[in-house]
């Protein structure tokens, strides 16, 4: 804190961007409350800080930044007594009365629609929570519904490992756990219950199901909202399974927000289990955090009735291909395995390729023609994939990224056809028992 500073004082050098200020301020005050002693020029620092960040609210960015301005506001007028100090507690409860009702989704998810974000929302309203609890302050009723609906929305959006599926920017290791924060407001007197095995989380366009030992999820809701879809991948339509408690297909994940061709590989939708067209995303990404056309999700249905449990929908994202090309996913999931069906629509002939990522735990094995799923190192075999017999299957190189600064080398099952539309593939993939 001393070093940082004397290195940087204001408003010039490292950090001094609205939202590392907001997180350095939050830090700098937790670190006090936890008994120890701020250095004064920390102690001053942190008032200068405020008095900076105050002027430069992130209401051109919205989202998660706007959300962690007003956290940082609140601790610092909190922390210190006074009219400025209370204005800054005041402004930083104006930003989240207004914000937090069109943020959180009405099903609890954050409207960014990125299981990582959505943590560290959950994170700084607990915090919040924390802060006026410890000060003896009342704590808005909205705070309270929020923090429950976001923690009923994780309950659900968890594989079996306790972390969260790799939808839009997600990674491990940024967001506390989730288990973590089920303890952290425990703590603070929520009610925590049993994760939820199946569901759908209309708002936020996720779902997940459970039968036996696989569990599923599935993107098909909006890449993120219209204004502000930073976060967002090109994934619409994907999904994860977990089998046996273990990761078996993935979506890549994220592991870097620098601009390059890696960044746009990953929010690309071939580095997701999902359908592309010619090559091309099915939502435009560009730049870092930049979407242009986006897919549009209809004809959502679900029937979590009888012995198989049923997710269907279709995107829009490919319609801008000649053909007016329209995309439609559907998943079965029962006892002995899940059945994915893709309706492809439109006009000419176009090529259609299927995106299968397997963890990097998981080994492919060909025997004449079929292909088995096992767990590394131990060779038990998981599942038996049933390709439609229209494609051509390869098993190409690809990386897993399960957080920032990390890529291990994963496999993935590439299916391609060429085809005049319309058509229509099965893959099938059947459980082993043991």
């Amino acid at each position: 804190m001393i070093r940082w500073a004397e290195d940087n004082p204001p408003p010039f050098g490292t950090g001094w961007e609205s939202y590392p200020t907001s997180l350095r301020i939050v830090n700098w005050i937790k670190w006090a409350l936890a008994g120890n002693e701020l250095p004064p020029v920390a102690d001053h620092g942190l008032s200068v800080q405020a008095r900076w960040l105050r002027r430069r609210i992130e209401y051109h960015l919205l989202g998660n930044h706007l959300l962690a301005n007003a956290k940082a506001l609140i601790f610092a007028g909190t922390y210190f007594d006074g009219l400025e100090a209370d204005a800054w507690r005041r402004q930083g409860e104006r930003i989240l009365w207004e914000q937090l009702p069109e943020q959180i989704l009405p099903d609890g998810g954050h409207y960014e629609r990125s299981p990582m974000y959505h943590l560290l929302v959950l994170e700084d309203l607990l915090d919040l929570v924390n802060l006026y609890n410890a000060y003896q302050r009342q704590v808005p009723a909205l705070w309270r519904d929020v923090v429950e609906r976001m923690l009923a929305w994780s309950g659900l959006m968890r594989h079996p490992d306790g972390e969260i599926p790799f939808f839009n920017d997600a990674s491990i290791g940024i967001a506390p756990p989730p288990e973590e924060l089920d303890r952290y407001a425990g703590s603070l007197g929520f009610d925590v219950g049993k994760g939820v095995e199946n569901g759908c989380l209309l708002d936020s366009g996720y779902c997940r199901m459970t039968k036996g030992d696989a569990v599923l999820f599935v993107d098909c809701g909006p890449v993120g909202p219209d204004f502000q879809p930073g976060h967002a991948h090109a994934d619409t339509l994907s999904f994860e399974v977990s089998v046996q408690g273990r990761r078996l297909f993935v979506n890549s994940g994220t592991s870097t927000y620098e601009w390059g061709p890696e960044r746009a590989r990953q929010r690309g939708s071939a580095a997701h289990n999902t359908l592309v067209i010619d090559g091309l995303d099915s939502s435009e990404v560009w730049a870092v955090f930049r979407v242009a056309r986006r897919a549009r999700v209809s004809r959502r249905r679900t029937d979590f009735g009888g012995p198989q449990f049923l997710i269907s929908a279709r995107h829009d994202g490919y319609k801008r291909v000649p053909g007016a090309v329209l995309h439609e996913r559907t998943w079965r999931l029962g006892d002995g395995g899940l059945e994915i069906l893709d309706r492809v629509s439109g006009r000419g002939r176009h090529r259609v390729e299927l995106f299968f990522h397997l963890h990097p735990g998981v080994e492919i094995h060909e025997d004449g023609g079929v292909i088995h799923l096992a767990w590394s190192g131990s060779g038990t075999k998981i599942a038996i994939l049933h390709l439609d017999a229209a494609v051509q299957m390869s098993v190409e190189n690809s990386t897993y990224h399960p957080g920032f600064g990390r890529a291990i080398r994963s496999r993935c099952i590439v299916c391609r056809t060429e085809v005049e539309l319309p058509c229509l593939l099965t893959t099938r993939i059947e459980w082993i028992r043991h």
